[in-house]
């Protein structure tokens, strides 16, 4: 892991634009040679765009994996790259979050697992501070780098099951990036729509808004295909928590979908969403 790490680092030296057709090929080969995880992909894909033709998904699918390796890249970019490397980006709707410190509240920074995740956390990092939440890999050597690159990089790095110390930030008043959209079976989860198909959905970011106070700012990220990258902070929800935790989770799970259909092959499909919906659903992972 230690020479993977020495060898993405190297990749990442290279110009931009070879990068990006390098991550290409690369995700073009792994759809057909490492199939670990195509048939999940094909599975969610299936559910969540039954309107589109069964080609259309495979297309989908092929340009998903692409975008699985360009996400390697960026991630080797925002790990080891200095700022003047970074590729170039705008920043769209500064002021919703500005109006949302005004009043000196913690701000929950809402986003999803798109494959742009690490890129447009480091290039939002240029223009604000904040904490994020995050989930150790099971292999040591990623997870000790990751954790050093989150603590060099970013405010605060905090491991997603300390619930004290992400209710203490947001009680402080800081931003704490937060992606809800990766349910387990908890107390805090409920089966709620995604794309129309049950999904077991974290409720817990209304509990977080009541229990500190904090306002919930959407932020999304879009990989344009000059290379460049359009960030998004949309208004703070208004009525939120609206004192149905399920429904603000479909809210949330709306306003993502919104988010995904812009660029569907972006999300991070590889993941089992629909998984551990209870015996009266059928797995259809199985």
């Amino acid at each position: 892991m230690w020479a993977a790490l020495m060898f993405f680092r190297l990749l990442s030296r290279l110009p931009w634009s070879i990068q990006r057709a390098l991550a290409a090929g690369l995700g073009w080969l792994a759809y057909y040679l490492v199939p670990i995880r195509r048939r999940v992909v094909r599975i969610n894909l299936q559910l969540c765009f039954p309107e589109k033709t069964a080609a259309e998904r495979r297309r989908l699918a092929r340009a998903h994996y692409q975008s699985l390796a360009l996400g390697g890249f960026e991630a080797c970019l925002a790990w080891w790259a200095p700022a003047r490397r970074l590729p170039p980006h705008e920043l769209i709707g500064r002021e919703h979050l500005e109006a949302a410190q005004a009043g000196g509240r913690g701000i929950i920074l809402l986003t999803a697992h798109f494959t742009t995740m690490e890129i447009y956390a480091c290039l939002l990092n240029q223009h604000v501070r904040f904490d994020v939440i995050y989930r150790e890999p099971n292999n040591p050597v990623l997870a000790r780098e990751m954790r050093r690159q989150f603590e060099s990089l970013l405010a605060n790095a905090i491991h997603f099951d300390d619930l004290r110390g992400l209710v203490r930030a947001l009680k402080a008043g800081h931003i704490v990036w937060y992606a809800p959209d990766q349910g387990q079976r908890t107390k805090q989860s409920a089966l709620v729509p995604f794309f129309g198909v049950p999904a077991l959905t974290n409720t817990a970011t209304s509990r977080l808004a009541e229990m500190t106070g904090a306002a919930v700012v959407p932020y999304f990220a879009l990989r344009r295909t000059d290379g460049s990258y359009l960030l998004t902070l949309l208004p703070a929800l208004d009525n939120f928590p609206s004192g149905d935790a399920t429904a603000d989770a479909d809210r949330v799970n709306r306003l993502i979908e919104a988010q995904i259909r812009l660029a569907p092959e972006q999300y991070f499909w590889a993941h089992k969403r629909f998984k551990s919906r209870g015996p009266d659903l059928p797995d259809v992972y199985a």
